[in-house]
């Protein structure tokens, strides 16, 4: 895959190096932020999905609400204890 090189004006170079840390270069600090900000949509991506699916899946709606609700670790041995 090739190098692509993208020009900022100044107004913008200024601003990114306010922004970054004093050891991170300013090619770094916006690689940096492109890999979040693509992450972060997938992450949208993966939310909306997953809660299309539970829309159409109740019962797993239901699972997970079960689950959510048992029992684990040191509540697990107290609810073995109250029983």
């Amino acid at each position: 895959m090739p190098a692509t090189t993208i020009k900022l004006e100044h107004e913008w170079v200024s601003k990114v190096a306010k922004l970054k840390a004093k050891d991170e270069s300013v090619s770094a600090f916006v690689r940096s932020l492109i890999e979040r900000e693509h992450q972060e949509r997938l992450n949208r991506l993966a939310a909306l999905k997953y809660n299309q699916f539970l829309d159409e899946h109740p019962e797993e709606l239901a699972a997970m609400e079960d689950w959510e609700g048992a029992p684990l670790g040191s509540d697990l041995q107290a609810a073995k204890d109250a029983k």
